[in-house]
């Protein structure tokens, strides 16, 4: 038993005199409290819920160091080529402060009074559209919440593509969730 205490107390002294480095801080988390990752959305965050759906409460923890500001995108990946598209922007809102833990549930569409900003969805206007998936499959419907080292300088007519090249090389940590939808017959 001695042995192995002295073994031990070694072993210890040696990691903490040759620097040990700290644990990696926890990961950027998302969640919806209204939602269960990975389930079904209920319709009042859809877009059956007119005239374009009800945002949901979004929270977070473990900002990441050095965040400046985040940024949420609600993305359909699946295609469309009927249509001849093959991923759908529902919502993207950026600059949400650093400070910020969550978004309120059902926010107006435009610019925030916290500073935050929302681009064009798929249907033109600038605010959350719920997901629309046609009723005969469902759709993944994917936030995802962007921690970034920077705030983004976009103007008015900016897309998805542009907003997405801005944080290109400016993100500090990622968090996703997915949800499934698609309409009744």
């Amino acid at each position: 038993m001695k042995k192995f205490l002295l073994c031990a107390g070694l072993l210890a002294a040696a990691s903490l005199a040759f620097g040990q480095a700290a644990p990696p801080p926890p990961p950027l988390t998302m969640t919806i409290p209204a939602l269960k990752d990975g389930t079904e959305l209920p319709v009042k965050f859809s877009c059956s819920n007119a005239p374009s759906g009800v945002s949901p409460q979004i929270q977070w923890t473990n900002t990441p160091a050095g965040t400046q500001s985040f940024a949420i995108l609600l993305h359909d990946p699946e295609p469309h080529p009927q249509k001849g598209i093959y991923d759908i922007t529902h919502w993207f809102i950026y600059n949400i402060p650093a400070d910020a833990k969550d978004l309120a549930e059902n926010l107006p569409n435009g610019d925030l009074p916290n500073g935050a900003k929302q681009l064009k969805n798929i249907r033109g206007f600038m605010g959350y559209f719920g997901p629309c998936a046609p009723p005969a499959l469902y759709h993944h419907y994917t936030f995802e919440l962007y921690a970034l080292d920077t705030k983004l300088n976009l103007g008015a007519d900016a897309t998805r593509a542009d907003a997405m090249k801005a944080i290109d090389g400016h993100i500090l940590g990622t968090g996703v969730f997915v949800q499934l939808f698609k309409r009744a017959q």
